[in-house]
Order: C-alpha cells, then structure tokens, then sequence
C-alpha cells in the first residue's frame, strides 16, 4: 500500500509564525502555490496560511488602494494574525487512501505531513491529481498491449 511519504512534496516551501502577509503573498505568486505551512523557529509545525486567507485578509479593491500602499499593510501584519492553527495532518506513515478519504470528505485543499511536531512535507489535491493521471496512464499502456 503507497503511504504518503511517497506522494508528498518534500521539502516544502513554509514561512515563519513572525514573517508578513506581504511574505505569504509573494511566496505563493513566486512559487504558484496556494498553501504555505507556517512554522515556528525550531520548525514545528504550528499552522497554515492558504490563498483564500489571504484574499480575507486583504483589503477589497472597491477601497481603490494602490498596490504599494496594500504592500505596506500586508508587510505590517504577521501571519500568526491570519493563519488558521485547527488543521488536520497526517505522517509519512498514512496510506494513501486514508489521506484523499479525508481531502475528500473535509474538502481540504491540503495535508501538512508531520513527524514528531516538525514539517516534514505536504500533500494536496493536485498531488492525488498527478497520481491519477500517472495511475490512468499506465493503464492505458496495459489496455494497449
């Protein structure tokens, strides 16, 4: 049976408990990411910032802001001010079904992978997705044969 360690992303781009939303923003535009697990200095895992927090967090451009003075906010506010701390998680160890059972049934866009309290990956929805394309793939070259 696959387990997660086999899937996963590793290692994973994560910021700290102390960086801005300003940092969580550019990370995910640089990185075309929409989940960033944030950490504490010594890399325990202590929470998650996604995309859609962020959109919350930011000022609505009816306000007419100009990209730099949104900058300045985002720069001034620190992510253990937005990110959400009650995430769901998993270990190297769970298997594979267990993991896109719980995406699935909690509609999470993703799972922070820990190991005694440290991130040691993440696995997502577009994870399970380049699995099932592997997966119909393969079977495809069998029906050929």
């Amino acid at each position: 049976m696959l387990k997660i360690k086999d899937l996963m992303t590793h290692p994973v781009f994560s910021l700290k408990e102390n960086d801005s939303l300003y940092s969580a923003r550019s990370l995910m535009a640089l990185q075309r990411i929409r989940h960033i697990p944030i950490v504490t200095v010594d890399n325990n895992f202590a929470g998650l910032i996604t995309h859609r927090d962020i959109l919350s967090a930011t000022i609505s451009q009816l306000a007419e802001l100009d990209p730099e003075t949104q900058k300045e906010i985002d720069a001034g506010i620190p992510i253990r001010e937005v990110m959400q701390t009650d995430i769901a998680t998993v270990n190297g160890e769970t298997t594979l079904r267990d993991a896109a059972q719980t995406i699935l049934n909690h509609k999470y866009g993703c799972l922070p992978v820990i190991e005694n309290r440290k991130l040691i990956g993440i696995v997502t929805e577009a994870d399970f997705l380049r699995l099932t394309i592997n997966l119909m793939e393969t079977l495809q070259v069998q029906i050929e044969e």
